[in-house]
């Protein structure tokens, strides 16, 4: 995983995070289980769905995947935890094991 340091930019402080995912499912079946589940582990970790699927167009570079997510978080701290915790672990193999892309969190920023 590769990680970039980027806590304060200009002066403004960071505080919310996002994690930004694009996924391709591979097997809509066995991603359902996931699809059912993952809202609920979200929710429960004070995050919220900002983009949740809906109409994506390309306009540079390419797609990781063609399903697009887009979740706000309190802080990395309340992001990573809700990643790394047991809810979210619990249901994670499903995705994996039906869909491709990728996750990556960001950190947000308020200005000053």
């Amino acid at each position: 995983m590769r990680t970039v340091d980027a806590t304060h930019f200009q002066g403004v402080d960071m505080v919310k995070a996002y994690l930004i995912g694009q996924i391709s499912v591979t097997n809509p079946e066995g991603y359902g289980l996931y699809a059912s589940k993952v809202p609920q582990t979200i929710a429960d970790a004070g995050g919220r769905y900002v983009v949740r699927g809906g109409h994506a167009t390309q306009v540079e570079g390419q797609s990781l995947g063609d399903r697009n997510v887009v979740i706000e978080f309190p802080s990395r701290d309340a992001a990573q935890a809700w990643y790394d915790g047991p809810a979210y672990q619990a249901i994670l193999p499903h995705r994996l094991q039906n869909s491709t892309g990728a996750l990556v969190l960001v950190d947000g920023y308020a200005p000053n």
